[in-house]
């Protein structure tokens, strides 16, 4: 196994561990209403939502070079497209 792979199951383990020891409820003020809630749920729900704006902060832009290689493959399949000094510019 990969130093990656051996990381993620110690750190997926211990967020188990983690989330099992916060069970006991606590009260959470939602607009007009305090409604007691487990923390189990809180921390998840909160771990979830930090991975899914995580996913789409971390992906990959397009950049010039990516519009330049798009432009390659599609002046060998006959399209005659290229970005000009301008889109360049704006790209970057």
């Amino acid at each position: 196994m990969s130093g990656k792979t051996i990381f993620i199951i110690i750190l997926t383990a211990m967020l188990t561990v983690f989330l099992m020891v916060n069970t006991e409820p606590v009260d959470f003020d939602f607009l007009v209403a305090t409604v007691p809630v487990s923390k189990l749920l809180v921390i998840g729900i909160c771990i979830v939502i930090g991975f899914i704006i995580g996913f789409i902060v971390g992906r990959p832009r397009k950049t010039v070079s990516s519009y330049d290689d798009e432009i390659a493959r599609n002046q060998t399949n006959g399209n005659k497209k290229e970005l000009s000094e301008e889109d360049r510019d704006y790209i970057s």
